[in-house]
């Protein structure tokens, strides 16, 4: 046989090799990444299989590796479309341990290489859980670093019209700003690193601060239709003032001449004043000086002769019964107020019948009704008081010096 029959032998081989493969396994012809690779990660006896939700897959295509710090564990066996996301499917080697929240990135494998899908333990989060078969890594963990088209974009971005064609403008007007302030601003920063600290020190402060803010902002959004009553009601009030601006300018004025002419007064009368204030300084020394004396005495005068504390003991009950016998008659008016004194007998006795004092001529004119006192015949004896009458219903004592109350006379 020649070598070009040997060939197409061959071929023919090949042909029926792959169309047994297709047919025993059962996988749909998308070319030859849609047939697993042999001696590729994860499609040893133990791999699991674990699903990645991806926002965007790239460039990514099935068999493509994963890794794990930069080791390749397993492979990706399907990518399919689940509603807006793409929903990636790999295969891990038994051994192969990760958290059950671990994280799923689509990075480069080299700079013009193919890419891989990198799984990870999650960043500034704790560890939770193991990653086992038919777990599902959701959208929110997954995503993809930049590649080399998004960084050359970038770059020409910011090579034609981005910010590095202004650092020599930012570069001048920074020297302009420091020539000449290099003390001002070299004081600057430790005052400026000073006032960091301090509002670092007062962060409780501060969020408390705010907190209270906050709570003030929903008291007065609870008391919106208290305030829109309120605002509606402002501008009436400011007419009413308008309206009444003439009398509140005369008020205003007529109180600056009031204040002129107390002041004015004060200023005349400031010797007065000071003297009479010195004047009653004395009395006033006194009056504090009685302490609580005078404050108790006050309280006995509208109740005397019972003291107020003892005042709701005289009476008990309800009501009280009262008996009382007034006598006015001039001779025992009399006796109550004019004895002892020049003018006793005038309301009681002849005198008091008569209406009228005897007069002394009378008396020179009759020897009989000269006085005792006058009369050189008659020897003085001590005159003795009279018996007072006596009041029924009493017993009778007699107090030295003071006359005895008698009974009334009817």
């Amino acid at each position: 046989m020649t070598a070009r029959g040997r060939g197409w032998r061959k071929a023919a081989i090949a042909a029926v090799a792959v169309g047994l493969t297709l047919t025993l396994t059962g996988c749909e012809w998308n070319g030859l990444n849609s047939i697993p690779l042999p001696g590729t990660q994860g499609t040893e006896d133990g791999s699991y299989t674990v699903q990645i939700e991806m926002p965007n897959v790239t460039t990514l295509s099935q068999n493509s590796p994963v890794r794990v710090n930069d080791v390749t564990v397993g492979t990706v066996t399907g990518i399919e479309v689940d509603g807006w996301h793409a929903l990636v499917t790999v295969s891990l080697n038994p051994g192969v341990q990760l958290p059950a929240n671990a994280t799923a990135k689509i990075g480069q494998t080299s700079l013009l290489g193919s890419q891989h899908l990198e799984l990870a333990p999650p960043l500034g989060v704790k560890p939770e859980g193991a990653l086992k078969d038919g777990d599902v890594i959701p959208l929110d963990r997954a995503g993809a670093y930049p590649t080399t088209e998004q960084t050359l974009s970038s770059l020409s971005v910011v090579l034609n019209g981005g910010g590095l064609a202004q650092i020599n403008d930012i570069t001048r007007e920074l020297n302009a700003a420091l020539d000449g302030r290099t003390d001002s601003v070299r004081d600057l920063l430790p005052q400026l690193d000073s006032l960091v600290g301090s509002l670092d020190k007062q962060r409780g402060e501060i969020i408390s601060a705010m907190s209270g803010i906050d709570r003030l902002a929903s008291t007065v959004n609870q008391q919106t239709e208290t305030l829109t009553a309120a605002l509606d009601g402002i501008p009436p009030a400011l007419e009413v003032l308008v309206g009444q601006r003439q009398n509140l300018t005369n008020a205003l004025v007529a109180l600056g001449n009031f204040s002129d002419t107390a002041t004015r007064v004060i200023n005349e009368s400031g010797d007065d004043l000071q003297a009479n204030l010195a004047s009653l300084a004395p009395l006033l020394t006194q009056l504090a000086g009685t302490g609580t004396a005078l404050t108790n005495v006050l309280t006995l005068a509208l109740t005397y002769p019972f003291p107020m504390k003892n005042l709701d003991q005289v009476v008990r009950g309800d009501y009280a019964n009262l008996m009382m016998t007034i006598d006015l008659t001039n001779q025992r008016l009399d006796q109550n107020f004019l004895a002892g004194a020049g003018l006793a007998g005038t309301l009681g006795g002849v005198e008091g019948a008569l209406g009228k004092a005897a007069g002394v001529a009378g008396q020179a004119a009759d020897p009989l009704k000269v006085p005792a006192a006058k009369r050189p015949d008659i020897v003085q004896s001590e005159p003795k008081p009279a018996a007072a009458p006596l009041i029924p219903g009493l017993p009778q004592i007699q107090i030295p010096g003071l006359p005895q109350l008698g009974a009334p006379t009817r």
